[in-house]
């Protein structure tokens, strides 16, 4: 039991003196917003791509209908 309780504070540090220099804290912080972009891009694409494909599948129809009237 005196094991556990000892590792387990080893584990969970009460205080940290550290110290993120403006560097690191502009580089985490451009890193996060490249991988939160990327997300939103990515489930805007998601959602667009049927749209996409709907007005091209339409587009063609159209046009080949003109082909065909004329």
């Amino acid at each position: 039991m005196k094991r556990i309780v000892i590792a387990l504070f080893a584990a969970v540090p009460l205080l940290a003196h550290a110290y993120v220099g403006p560097g690191a804290g502009l580089g985490m912080i451009a890193s996060l917003l490249a991988v939160v972009g990327a997300m939103l891009l990515s489930i805007v694409g998601l959602i667009l791509w049927p749209w996409r494909m709907l007005k091209k599948h339409l587009q063609t129809k159209s046009a080949a209908r003109e082909r065909t009237d004329s």
